[in-house]
């Protein structure tokens, strides 16, 4: 186990808004940016996004409403949702999401997983030709 200096690890970033991976847990990978007061263009993504603001405010809009997150605060983003940082966000941010290139098959939900085996007796990984 490993334990990181987040704030630390922040500061030391060459740029804002340039995350860095510290590790993994199961599907997700952590990560830890600077925010700095410009605003970051809109986007989504297909899971939940996890931004956990250590100190500092990280201001959003979400589905074209106004969130402000502060310090010691968590914020989900639901999947699909577009989300851009408004002007005026600082700080030290964490991100939990799924792990980008991460295959399919991984993050298939537990429901889906519980009908296939339901309907084929077995849960199949890839096709029926074997891939």
């Amino acid at each position: 186990m490993s334990v990181f200096d987040l704030v630390g690890a922040a500061a030391e970033l060459p740029r804002a808004w340039s995350s860095h991976v510290l590790g993994r847990v199961g599907t997700a990978e952590v990560k830890v940016l600077r925010m700095d007061a410009l605003p970051v263009a809109a986007e989504r993504h297909d899971a939940d996004e996890a931004l956990l603001v250590l100190d500092g405010r990280l201001e959003l809009e979400v589905q074209g409403e106004p969130v402000s997150v502060r310090a010691g605060e968590l914020y989900v983003v639901a999947a699909g949702a577009v989300h851009a940082v408004r002007p005026g966000s600082r700080g030290t941010l964490v991100i939990v999401e799924a792990a980008e290139g991460f295959p399919d098959l991984l993050l298939r939900t537990a429901d889906e997983c519980a009908l296939s085996v339901r309907t084929t007796g077995a849960y199949e990984q890839g096709t029926s030709d074997g891939s």
